[in-house]
């Protein structure tokens, strides 16, 4: 491929670097499909315990009981052979396909991790136990096992024509979970790399998954010394791959659908939907519950300010704000308390957790746009927690950050 005669001479404003990635020796292992895992959010306990009876599991390192263990079994199979790290330096083109169709295409690597703001948008909020949960088991670890997803709006045609000319050559790794195939390439050719930089003129980036893994290397980014200044990302130009955004939904395995629609009909306007649950529509909700489902929508102006006091005034019109704030605490008084409230991001999911009489309600939300997710985002304004749900989320154990390795 013909390279540009002049290269941008500016440094970009957010550096991804070429790392040394610890990956599965097909060698050793075979196909390595059956050892990674869907982003840790997106995995049930029991699922999780299940998939870590396989001695090789990626699961074993992402839910060990001690971080301090977890390092211990990466360690030996570093030396089994079972895991090895690349020998140069690399970006990494990575591909998410079902059949045809090409999902997501995006860079990963060494991110440096910006300390002034506007650079790396974060949009919702974190839990400030969760991000000490993340880093005591990174830190423990050593390792991130899976990259941060970051959404940005190139407009560089040489990048995208290099990742192009990258992606026919023979890959690194191809595996394939469920319906979607995961491959990988490795560029680690200088001049190439250079074409890259130059390219990657990235000025922001928004955090589309891994918050609470963003804030906790934040956290442990007290020594600047440290290294965990950066951070293992993977880097999605949605103008030529678009990310996929949709809504998180509800569960309450406490709260009778019938009587929640009752009570919901003091804040808002409810009317019940007589075929059944179905996907809300813009600016409304839907309760459904044993089969019964309610429209909620148009909610009261004062009860919602009174339910939102102390939160920006762009929460009015989210989704996530209203049911959380208004229905959830306000109307319904659903406590803030583990298993009170179960979040889904597959609406049938959710749907079919409540279709049972007594199995309590769920919630279902409509998904905002990715415009507004980029618009509060870059006015410093953070969405609820469980507000969005952008994907598809890379694969963990694909492509691996292990540090401390010689």
């Amino acid at each position: 491929m013909p390279a540009p005669a002049v290269l941008l001479s500016e440094p970009t404003p957010l550096r991804l670097r070429p790392f040394r990635a610890v990956r599965y020796d097909a060698d050793h292992v075979g196909d390595p499909s059956e050892l990674l895992a869907p982003p840790c959010d997106d995995l049930h306990p029991a699922q999780a315990r299940a998939l870590r009876r396989h001695p090789h599991h990626v699961a074993r390192l992402l839910y060990a009981d001690a971080p301090q263990g977890g390092a211990r079994e990466l360690g030996r199979w570093l030396r089994r052979g079972v895991l090895r790290r690349d020998e140069r330096p690399a970006l990494y083109v990575y591909q998410q396909q079902r059949g045809a169709r090409i999902l997501q295409r995006g860079l990963i690597g060494d991110l440096s991790l910006p300390r002034q703001a506007g650079r790396l948008l974060p949009h919702e909020d974190v839990s400030a136990h969760v991000v000490r949960q993340r880093a005591v088991h990174m830190s423990g670890l050593r390792a991130q096992l899976e990259p941060l997803l970051l959404a940005h709006r190139g407009t560089e045609s040489t990048t995208a024509q290099l990742v192009e000319h990258v992606t026919r050559r023979a890959p690194v790794a191809v595996a394939r979970i469920g319906q979607i195939t995961h491959t990988l390439w490795g560029c680690d050719d200088p001049a190439e790399l250079a074409l890259l930089a130059g390219g990657l003129s990235v000025g922001q980036a928004l955090i589309a998954d891994g918050h609470h893994r963003h804030a906790a290397c934040l956290h442990l980014s007290a020594d600047a010394a440290g290294p965990w200044t950066s951070s293992l990302a993977l880097l999605v130009d949605t103008e030529t791959h678009p990310l996929r955004l949709s809504a998180i939904h509800r569960v309450l395995p406490a709260l009778e659908p019938e009587k929640a629609a009752r009570t919901a009909a003091d804040v808002a306007r409810v009317l019940p939907l007589p075929r059944g649950p179905r996907p809300p529509e813009p600016g409304e909700l839907v309760l459904t519950g044993g089969g019964q489902a309610w429209s909620i929508t148009d909610p009261d102006p004062r009860a919602l300010s009174e339910a939102l006091a102390d939160r920006p005034r762009q929460w009015a019109r989210l989704p996530a704000a209203v049911s959380d704030h208004l229905l959830l605490r306000h109307a319904w008084s659903v406590p803030d308390l583990p298993g009170a409230v179960a979040y889904h991001h597959d609406i049938r999911q959710a749907t079919m957790a409540v279709s049972a009489p007594g199995s309590g309600s769920a919630l279902l939300l409509p998904a905002i746009s990715q415009d507004t997710v980029w618009e509060l985002a870059g006015a410093g304004v953070l969405l609820p927690r469980k507000s969005t749900s952008f994907g598809p989320k890379p694969a963990a154990g694909l492509a691996m950050r292990v540090l401390g390795l010689t």
